[in-house]
C-alpha cells in the first residue's frame, strides 16, 4: 500500500501573497510532495497550507517551509485575530494511508529536532507527539501567545522539547505534533457581532463556558457568573446540584452526566480540592474547539472551530446544533466554510444524513453525494468549494478506457488490438447490471407504497453504487492485467536461462490476468444479488429494468468466466488451474440461480 502523510503547517502571514508563495515554493521544490491547498486569511493574518506525500518527502518539505518562513516573517510586526506564537505556528503530521499514528509521532519528533537544532527555534511537541500529558493540548502549549513567550521560556516547566530555551524575537516558537485528521470548520452568521458568535461557540465546544444564572435567555452571556463559593461547597456545572465535597460531586457527575470530573477539572486548570473562579458548564460536543470572530472580508461573524475527530463529532452534527442554537437567539446561519481540505468520509456521512432526513435515497453517485453535502451545509456561502480540490481521498473514476465517450470505447474494442477485449466488456456489462439495480431502488424511494421499505431500498442503492464503481474500475484493470503477459512475451529467449526466466514471467503474468476476471465474476454475482433483491420490491412498471440488469450482470459473469478459463490453458501450475476452475464454476452456478430467480419474478409481473 502506498504510504501517504498529510501535513498542515500554519504560517503567521496571510496578507503578503508574494511572501506566502516563497514558502509554498519551498514546499513544491521537494519531489514527491503534492500541495493540496493554500488558504490565506487576511483578517487572521494566517495561512493554512496542506500538503501530502510519502513520509520522507513530507518531512523534508515541512522543514524547508519552516526554514523559509523563519527567514521571511518577523513576529515583532505580526498582528492577527488567531492565536499564534511563531512564524510557523504549528506543524501537525496526520496519517492518511499506509502509515500509523506512531509513524507520524516519529516524523514529528525528527522534524522538531531539526527545527530546534538547525534553526535555533524553540519547539514544543503536542497532541500525540507530546512528551508530557500537559503538553498534548495545543491551547495550553500556546498559552500567552507570542507576547508572553519570552517570559514563559524562563519557566523550567516550559522548557522546549527541542531548540534553545531562549527567546527568538523574529521566529518565536513552533509547535510540532501528530494528530488525527483535523477539520477546520467555520459556521457563518448573519451578524457582525462577535459576542453572538461566541455565544453559540461556547455552547458547542468541548470546553463549555462559565455557568450563569438570571438573565440567560435568549443570550446566556447576559446572565450572572456563578463562582465557586467560599463555604466549601461544590456546585455542579451542568445542573443545580450542590455537593459538600469534590468526591460527592465527582460521583454525581459520573452517574448523572456520564463524565470524568477529575479529568474535566484538569482540562480547565481547576484545583479539585480547593476550586476557585467561575464554575463551568459542559459543552455539547467532544473533540470541538471553538471561538467566535468577525471576518471583515465576509462582512459577518463566524463560529470558528477545529473538529479534532470527525468520526466522533462530524461537522454536519455541529452545524445542525448551531442552527438550532442560532434560531433560539433570532440569528440565522447562512452557511459554513471548510478551511483546507476535508476527508471524503466526512462529506459522505453529511450527504447521507441530509438525504435520510429528506427521505431520499442514499445510494446515489459520488458526485451527487458531494453536491448534496455542499448545498446542505452551505459550503459555497463565503468561498468557492470544488470537491475535486477540497475533498481528500474522494473515489474517482480513472482510466483511459472508462473516461472515453461510449462510441469511442466501442470503436476501440472493434480495432485490431487485443485490448480492450472481452474482459473489459464483461466488467462494463456487470457495471450496467449493478447500475440498473441501483436505478430501480432509487426510483422506488419516495413513492408512498415503498415507504416501509426505505432502509432496504437505500441499502440496495448504496451497495449498487459500490458494485458499479468497482466494475467500472475493472474495465481498465482487465486491460492492465494483461500488460505483464505482453511484457513477458517481449523478454529475450536466446539462451536456456532466458527462456526459463521468460516462461516463469509468462506463468505469473497469466496467473495475474486470471485473477482479475475472476474478481469480475464475483462482482457480477454481487450485482445479480442486488437485482434479485430489487425484483422482490420492484414496482411492476420497473420490472423490465430489473430483468435487463439481471441479464446484463449474468452476461458479464459468463463473459468474465470465459476469460478465466482461456488464460488457464497457458498456466502449467495444475493446482492453480484446478482451483480457478472450481471457483469460477461455483460462482457461475450461483449467478445462474440468481438470474433464474430474478427472471421468474419479472415474468410473473409481466404476465399479470
Amino acid at each position: 500500500m502506498e504510504q501517504i502523510v498529510e501535513c498542515v503547517p500554519n504560517f503567521s502571514e496571510g496578507r503578503n501573497d508574494a511572501l506566502i508563495k516563497e514558502i509554498t515554493d519551498a514546499i513544491e521544490g521537494v519531489a514527491g510532495v503534492r500541495l493540496l491547498n493554500v488558504d490565506p486569511g487576511r483578517d487572521t493574518n494566517r495561512t493554512v497550507v496542506t500538503l501530502v506525500g510519502s513520509p520522507e518527502c513530507v518531512a523534508e518539505a515541512a522543514f524547508r517551509a519552516v526554514k523559509r518562513a523563519s527567514e521571511l516573517i518577523d513576529m515583532r510586526q505580526h498582528h492577527g485575530a488567531h492565536p499564534r506564537f511563531g512564524a510557523t505556528d504549528v506543524v501537525p503530521f496526520v496519517p492518511v494511508a499506509g502509515v500509523s499514528m506512531e509513524d507520524c509521532v516519529e516524523i514529528a519528533r525528527k522534524v522538531g529536532r531539526r527545527i530546534g537544532e538547525e534553526l535555533a527555534i524553540p519547539v514544543y511537541l503536542y497532541e500525540q507527539a507530546a512528551t508530557r500529558p500537559e503538553r498534548r493540548n495545543l491551547a495550553r502549549v500556546r498559552a500567552g501567545e507570542y507576547e508572553g513567550l519570552a517570559e514563559r521560556l524562563k519557566d523550567p516547566e516550559w522548557k522546549p522539547d527541542f531548540g534553545p530555551a531562549t527567546f527568538n524575537p523574529e521566529a518565536g516558537a513552533t509547535a510540532v505534533g501528530a494528530r488525527e485528521f483535523l477539520i477546520a470548520y467555520n459556521i457563518d452568521l448573519n451578524t457582525t457581532d462577535r459576542r453572538y458568535a461566541n455565544e453559540i461557540a461556547y455552547v458547542l465546544r468541548e470546553r463549555g463556558r462559565w455557568k450563569r444564572r438570571g438573565n440567560t435567555e435568549p443570550f446566556y452571556y447576559k446572565g450572572d457568573v456563578v463562582y465557586f463559593p467560599e463555604d466549601g461547597t461544590y456546585p455542579c456545572g451542568p445542573c443545580d446540584f450542590i455537593a459538600d465535597s469534590f468526591e460527592a460531586l465527582e460521583e454525581h457527575y459520573r452517574e448523572v452526566h456520564g463524565g470524568d470530573l477529575r479529568k474535566r477539572y484538569g482540562d480547565l486548570d481547576i484545583e479539585p480540592e480547593s476550586p476557585t473562579g467561575p464554575v463551568f458548564t459542559d459543552g455539547m460536543f467532544t473533540h470541538v474547539k471553538a471561538i467566535g470572530w468577525v471576518i471583515d472580508e465576509y462582512k459577518r461573524a463566524q463560529i470558528s472551530m477545529n473538529l479534532t475527530n470527525y468520526k466522533v463529532t462530524p461537522p454536519h452534527e455541529v452545524l445542525e446544533a448551531a442552527r438550532e442554537e442560532a434560531l433560539k437567539r433570532g440569528i440565522v446561519v447562512t452557511g459554513s466554510e471548510i478551511v483546507g481540505v476535508v476527508p471524503y468520509e466526512a462529506m459522505r456521512r453529511a450527504a447521507a444524513f441530509y438525504l435520510k432526513r429528506m427521505r431520499k435515497s442514499t445510494g446515489i453517485p459520488i458526485p451527487d453525494l458531494m453536491e448534496t453535502a455542499i448545498q446542505s451545509m452551505g459550503l459555497r456561502d463565503v468561498a468557492p468549494f470544488d470537491p475535486d480540490e477540497k475533498v481528500l481521498a474522494m473515489p474517482r473514476v480513472e482510466g483511459p478506457l472508462v473516461l472515453r465517450p461510449t462510441f469511442d470505447f466501442v470503436d476501440e474494442v472493434s480495432r485490431d488490438t487485443p485490448a480492450p477485449g472481452g474482459g473489459s466488456v464483461a466488467a462494463l456489462a456487470g457495471a450496467l447490471g449493478g447500475a440498473l439495480a441501483g436505478m430501480v431502488a432509487n426510483l422506488s424511494v419516495g413513492k408512498g407504497e415503498f415507504e416501509p421499505h426505505y432502509e432496504k431500498l437505500c441499502s440496495i442503492a448504496e451497495r449498487a453504487q459500490q458494485v458499479k464503481d468497482a466494475l467500472v474500475h475493472g474495465v481498465d484493470e482487465d486491460t492492465r492485467a494483461f500488460d505483464a503477459v505482453i511484457e513477458a512475451m517481449r523478454m529475450p529467449k536466446d539462451t536456456e536461462a532466458e527462456r526459463a526466466e521468460r516462461a516463469k514471467a509468462l506463468e505469473e503474468g497469466y496467473k495475474a490476468a486470471t485473477r482479475v476476471p475472476l474478481g469480475t465474476v464475483r462482482l457480477c454475482l454481487d450485482a445479480l444479488a442486488l437485482c434479485a433483491e430489487a425484483a422482490e420490491l420492484a414496482d411492476p412498471e420497473m420490472v423490465s429494468d430489473v430483468g435487463t440488469g439481471a441479464h446484463m450482470a449474468h452476461a458479464g459473469a459468463q463473459a468474465a468466466g470465459y476469460n478465466v478459463r482461456i488464460n488457464l490453458r497457458h498456466i502449467a501450475d495444475k493446482a492453480f488451474a484446478q482451483e480457478m476452475r472450481e471457483k469460477v464454476a461455483t460462482l457461475l452456478a450461483e449467478c445462474a440461480e440468481l438470474t433464474a430467480g430474478a427472471v421468474e419474478k419479472v415474468e410473473e409481473a409481466l404476465a399479470s
